[in-house]
């Protein structure tokens, strides 16, 4: 006897799981670096915003104690301080930059255009809508009441503090998944706007999707972005979108006007039998 042991379908997307800054407010994901930029000059380091940008979409201890191991940060450090860096120089470094975030936020929780549209029509679509975000809890709620102001309303949101670890662990992912009990995996998208989006997606086992223009790897504010020229603006499209797939991406959009259509594509996919 032989049975046909072939792919089968998984249905269709069900859960869309979205980033906060950079994604869906903060266009280029300005408030976190301006808070990592400013806490690290409060100790005497001096600090680039590109260098601050490097672990972004991580838990914000976890951001810092990652560019504290920067060689540059380093050395900076010894010569200011006369020592290494300690885990208090950072448990401190953190606890300084929670009011730091905190006094900028007020100035970066805009929704991004095409956010509130996009969500209307995967709504549209029976898509339930979650968010994760490396935010602490009070940061998080700022935020998320900024954006249900404007019209974007998660039902569940899930913010690092959340769970023991935060990106790239999967757990944020599937804390939302849990709370609307869709499984499995390749029934959910996560939408971010840097690599650690997309390897907490990679490992949570969903759907990748990286965000190209208005987020941290772009780094513009919406005014540099639109007075690009256009043969600038798309080779950073360009070269973000191979970091993007470098890092695993299913798929890299633009903007977020352009993800019901993706969400179309994947659906194909998977009535073809396809996984992420």
């Amino acid at each position: 006897m032989s049975l046909y042991n072939g792919a089968t379908s998984k249905g269709r997307v069900k859960l869309a799981v979205f980033d906060w800054a950079g994604t869906t407010v903060d266009f280029g994901c300005q408030a976190p670096v301006e808070a990592f930029v400013a806490g690290f000059k409060a100790k005497g380091i001096d600090m680039d915003a590109q260098t601050a940008r490097g672990p972004m979409g991580m838990e914000k201890r976890d951001h810092i104690k990652t560019l504290t191991e920067l060689p540059e940060v380093k050395n900076q450090w010894q010569q200011v301080h006369g020592r290494a860096i300690l885990g208090e120089d950072i448990d401190s470094m953190y606890n300084e930059f929670v009011p730091h975030l905190l006094a900028v936020l007020k100035d970066d929780t805009s929704l991004i255009p095409g956010v509130r549209d996009a969500s209307i029509a995967l709504k549209k679509m029976g898509i339930k809508i979650g968010s994760t975000t490396g935010y602490f809890k009070e940061a998080a709620d700022f935020v998320i009441a900024a954006a249900a102001e404007q019209g974007f309303r998660p039902e569940v949101s899930v913010c690092s503090t959340d769970v023991a670890h935060g990106r790239p662990q999967p757990w944020m992912i599937y804390r939302v998944m849990e709370a609307f009990n869709i499984c499995p995996p390749a029934q959910v998208v996560n939408i971010g706007d840097t690599e650690v989006d997309i390897k907490a997606a990679q490992n949570a086992g969903v759907w990748a999707i990286g965000v190209a223009a208005t987020g941290n790897e772009m780094g513009l504010t919406e005014v540099e972005w639109r007075s690009l020229d256009s043969t600038t603006r798309n080779m950073k499209l360009a070269a973000i979108q191979e970091r993007f797939f470098q890092a695993g991406a299913h798929y890299v959009i633009d903007t977020l006007e352009e993800l019901p259509s993706i969400i179309e594509e994947i659906d194909n996919l998977l009535a073809n039998g396809h996984s992420p």
